[in-house]
């Protein structure tokens, strides 16, 4: 089977809960291709550099430098639109030429056709909203069902509710009271899935960035800012998957703009503590290894979705 895959270029997180579904697609023995663009896209690249690739139209966002995020999301609101009216036509238009068996789109909104079998990943099944604008959380829910109907499957990546009323990593997000038909769950999805770790103590602090600008490097002053006159080794990932790979150092504090799996896998099992933000894609990783309990949450300012997880994660 000849499968296209594409995450949304919204962050890496997308693209790297995208990383073991691929290796499980090709264990199966399916032939595997990637859409997408940006960061997103030049994740995958890294990790399947011969795999064919059909570039999207860029689509850029960015967050408010402040601790509310609606407005700067109801801008992007556009944008969103013109970027799934753009992948909707791009498809079809590869699919002309190109015979396509399967579409995974994670979250690309347009990325279907009713010509092939299209399936769609999100674990937000309910979109968490501000205090003040969650009585719109129904409509909005409402509004994503709609968009996951034009899709023949949704695929969750998270456990389905125990018995004992337990709702996996995502909580309410990924268990809704209404699901939406032709939906799975496929359990957590995670790049250091069949990742061989050997603990790695180097560090003492490891810290990684991720998100949307400006709040990716307001973060990153942060975690300097609050180590760089301690004793505390650090090793400071900034999750930018282009550019050259310098490494920067301040004195206890070394910076990197990425790090293959393994290694970094090495660095978060042998690290007192870990910093990062409490995006799911970062949530299944840390489940994944392991090493949740030492995991310091830091939400982006204003993001409910991940505000929600972190205060989960504290509870758990």
């Amino acid at each position: 089977m000849r499968v296209l895959v594409a995450p949304l270029n919204w962050g890496l997180g997308h693209a790297a809960r995208c990383v073991p579904l691929i290796r499980r697609l090709q264990a199966q023995g399916h032939q595997v291709m990637l859409a997408g663009d940006g960061e997103s896209l030049a994740l995958l690249r890294q990790h399947f550099p011969t795999l064919a690739v059909l570039p999207l139209a860029p689509l850029t966002l960015q967050y408010s430098r402040h601790h509310r995020q609606v407005w700067a999301m109801l801008r992007a609101l556009p944008a969103l639109i013109r970027s799934a009216w753009s992948d909707h036509r791009m498809l079809d238009a590869y699919l002309r030429s190109q015979p396509i068996d399967q579409v995974i789109s994670d979250n690309r909104f347009g990325f279907y056709s009713r010509k092939v079998h299209s399936v769609y990943i999100t674990h937000q099944l309910t979109i968490a909203l501000p205090r003040p604008w969650q009585w719109l959380e129904p409509v909005l829910a409402a509004c994503h069902r709609r968009i996951i109907s034009r899709y023949s499957e949704c695929w969750v990546p998270d456990m389905p509710a125990a018995a004992d009323g337990a709702q996996g990593l995502a909580g309410r997000l990924s268990h809704p009271d209404t699901l939406p038909p032709h939906t799975r769950y496929i359990g957590v999805l995670s790049r250091f899935e069949g990742v061989a770790v050997t603990p790695d103590s180097a560090y003492r602090v490891v810290a990684l960035l991720s998100g949307l600008e400006p709040q990716r490097t307001m973060f990153e002053r942060e975690i300097i800012s609050r180590y760089r006159n301690t004793d505390d080794t650090v090793l400071l990932i900034r999750g930018r998957m282009q550019g050259p790979p310098t490494v920067i150092r301040h004195r206890n504090i070394t910076i990197l703009p990425r790090l293959g799996d393994r290694q970094l896998a090495a660095y978060l099992t042998g690290a007192e503590r870990i910093i990062c933000r409490s995006g799911y894609s970062s949530v299944m990783d840390m489940y994944a290894l392991g090493v949740t309990g030492k995991v310091e949450w830091h939400p982006t300012p204003g993001q409910p979705e991940q505000e929600y997880l972190a205060q989960l994660l504290s509870l758990a």
